[in-house]
């Protein structure tokens, strides 16, 4: 046996043996908790885990609180009797999206069209009688060009769609625009499992158009961009392979 394959035998019985290992660790901890009850995760500080990172959003300008003598007014507070409605940046308020939408379109279109030319030359100063001397023989003066063509198409189409969503998301003022109006962006994700599901909904609001909960209806919202979607084991399986992606958008037939 030649030192190489002696080489490519070991790495293989390697690779087996570290999957053995790792593969009767997962077990013997599950032999382990039989008839238990799945333990629960210890309460930890959350800033001390790895891959922590701190959050950095839009603020608005602190502002400086103080004390009225003989007066229950605090200037800059935010409380007693104050409009609680989002209306600075770094504020929150609720979204909520209701989207119930149908589409049904059904197209047919016929085309028939014929068309046919003819043009002539009877007399031409008397050399008409010339023409078969410098065009084919058997020249007819008053048959001399003809056209004819002929088209026809058909085209029928038909849309059946159908949207139903119903979903509510937080969003943060990330700006003011000048006339007063607020642009809101919202994140939210959800994990189960291995499946990630992802909402994220922007726009532009008017201050007037939030209730008094602090919430705003996706119809209210100009430029809206939401989408709603996922990313994971499931979301891959569900998609083309990307040779198949490929393949579909190379070949032309």
């Amino acid at each position: 046996m030649s030192p190489t394959h002696r080489f490519s035998i070991l790495q293989m019985v390697a690779f087996v043996a570290i999957g053995l290992a790792l593969s009767g660790c997962a077990v013997a901890d599950r032999l382990s908790n039989i008839g238990a009850a799945p333990a629960l995760s210890s309460i930890e500080n959350p800033t001390a885990q790895a891959g922590y990172s701190p959050v950095s959003l839009p603020m608005p300008t602190p502002e400086r609180i103080t004390y009225q003598p003989n007066s229950l007014w605090r200037s800059g507070a935010r409380a007693f009797f104050r409009d609680q409605r989002a209306s600075r940046i770094g504020d929150i308020l609720t979204v909520k999206i209701d989207i119930t939408d149908s589409a049904s379109v059904d197209n047919e279109t016929t085309r028939t069209r014929a068309s046919s030319e003819e043009a002539g030359l009877d007399n031409f100063l008397g050399y008409e009688g010339s023409l078969g001397s410098i065009l084919p023989d058997a020249v007819i003066p008053g048959s001399l060009v003809g056209f004819d063509s002929a088209s026809s198409s058909v085209g029928s189409g038909t849309v059946d769609r159908k949207e139903t969503i119903a979903l509510t998301i937080a969003a943060i003022v990330t700006q003011i625009l000048p006339n007063g109006n607020m642009v809101i962006e919202g994140r939210q994700e959800v994990r189960v499992n291995f499946e990630v599901r992802e909402l994220l909904v922007s726009g532009v609001v008017r201050p007037e158009d939030i209730t008094a909960a602090n919430t705003i209806a996706h119809s209210q919202i100009a430029e809206a961009r939401i989408s709603y979607g996922g990313r994971g084991q499931l979301t891959d399986v569900q998609q083309a392979r990307y040779g198949q992606q490929v393949y579909d958008i190379l070949m032309p037939f």
